[in-house]
C-alpha cells in the first residue's frame, strides 16, 4: 500500500512522518481522492502559520483596510534572529508588503511579527474558522513563541537560551509548549492542505488576494524538502516550518499537463535538532509517492 511506501520512507530516515496530499481541483460529489498517513493528528505547524498571516493581510488589502504601502521600521527591539531582516545588524525600513514577502520567501520571524501587529491576531484566529479549519488554532505569532521558550528554560535574552537549551535533558526539551500541538499554533495535515486547496480555487478569499498568497509562495528560497521529491519540470509553492525534531512543509505542486496537488508532510525525530538533511530528503520523497499514486490511481 502507498501508506506503507510512506511510513517507511520515513523509518529509512530514523523519522516518523504524517501526510496529506489531495488534487487541487473541485471534486465530484461523494468522491474521495488523497494519501493520508495520520492526516489527522494534531500538528505544531511552527512558520507553516505565516501562510494564514499572509493570507490575511492579502485580503485586507484587497478590502481597502491596509495600504500595502505603508512603511514600517524594524528596529533592534524587532530583531528575533534568524533570516531577512529578522538577521540585520541595522534598522531597516520596508513597506506592508515586503514584510509579506519576507515572511514568506525566507521565513523571517522579526516581518512576520510585524505584519501580525498590523494585520491583528484576533482576525488571523477568525479566517481559519471562517475557511472550516476548526482543528486549526493560533496562539500568538513568532515573538510570542520566542518567549515561551525564554520563560520555559529561564533565560533572560537569546543568547543565554543559547547556552542553556543543550543542556537539557530531552524529555524536559519535549515537553515545552512550542513543540505541543495543545498549546502552541497548531492544525493537522490535511487542514493544512485544505487551506491550500482554498487558495488555490479562489475559495479563501478574492482573486486578487488569493493570487498574492500564491505568488508569494512561489518565491520562497527553501527547496531542500518538496522540491527534492519532484521532477525539475514540476513547479513547487510552499511553506517550510523547523523546530526542534521536528521538520515540516506545506506546497501545491503543478505539472505541466495541469495537474496540481495539495501536499502537507510532517516529519519527528528522535534528536532534538533543527538540521537532519536525510530528514528532508524523506519529505521530499514522501511527498513525490504520494502525488504519483494520484497521479496513477485507476489507470
Amino acid at each position: 500500500m502507498v501508506e506503507e511506501r510512506i511510513r517507511e520512507v520515513f523509518a529509512g530516515a530514523g523519522a516518523e512522518g504524517l501526510l496529506h496530499a489531495v488534487p487541487v481541483g473541485a471534486r465530484p460529489p461523494g468522491e474521495v481522492r488523497e494519501v493520508a498517513v495520520g492526516a489527522d493528528e494534531p500538528v505544531a505547524i511552527a512558520s507553516i502559520f505565516k501562510v494564514l498571516l499572509v493570507l490575511e493581510f492579502a485580503r485586507q488589502v484587497a478590502a481597502g483596510q491596509l495600504d500595502p504601502r505603508e512603511r514600517v521600521r524594524v528596529t533592534a527591539a524587532d530583531r528575533l534572529g534568524g533570516w531577512g531582516t529578522a538577521g540585520c545588524a541595522d534598522d531597516v525600513e520596508l513597506s506592508l508588503r515586503d514584510l509579506a514577502f519576507f515572511a514568506m520567501s525566507v521565513s523571517d520571524n522579526a516581518a512576520a511579527d510585524l505584519l501580525l501587529d498590523r494585520v491583528g491576531l484576533d482576525t488571523v484566529r477568525l479566517l481559519a474558522k471562517e475557511l472550516g479549519l476548526d482543528r486549526t488554532r493560533i496562539v500568538g505569532g513568532p515573538r510570542d513563541v520566542l518567549e515561551s521558550m525564554l520563560a520555559e528554560v529561564g533565560a533572560g535574552d537569546e543568547r543565554e537560551f543559547a547556552v542553556r537549551y543543550p543542556s537539557l535533558p530531552d524529555d524536559r526539551k519535549r515537553r515545552m509548549a512550542v513543540l505541543d500541538p495543545l498549546r502552541t499554533n497548531a492544525s493537522t495535515p490535511r487542514e493544512t492542505s485544505e487551506l491550500l486547496r482554498l487558495i488555490w480555487r479562489d475559495k479563501a478569499g478574492s482573486p486578487e488576494a488569493c493570487a498574492q498568497v500564491r505568488d508569494l509562495m512561489r518565491r520562497q528560497v527553501f527547496r531542500h524538502r518538496l522540491v527534492s521529491g519532484f521532477p525539475d519540470d514540476v513547479t513547487v509553492a510552499a511553506k517550510t516550518g523547523t523546530l526542534p525534531g521536528l521538520h515540516m512543509e506545506t506546497g501545491v505542486v503543478r505539472y505541466p499537463d495541469g495537474g496540481c496537488y495539495a501536499i502537507s508532510v510532517f516529519a519527528r525525530t528522535r534528536e532534538l535538532t533543527a538540521g537532519r538533511p536525510t530528514v528532508d530528503a524523506a519529505i521530499g520523497a514522501a511527498a513525490g509517492i504520494a502525488v504519483d499514486f494520484l497521479r496513477n490511481e485507476g489507470l
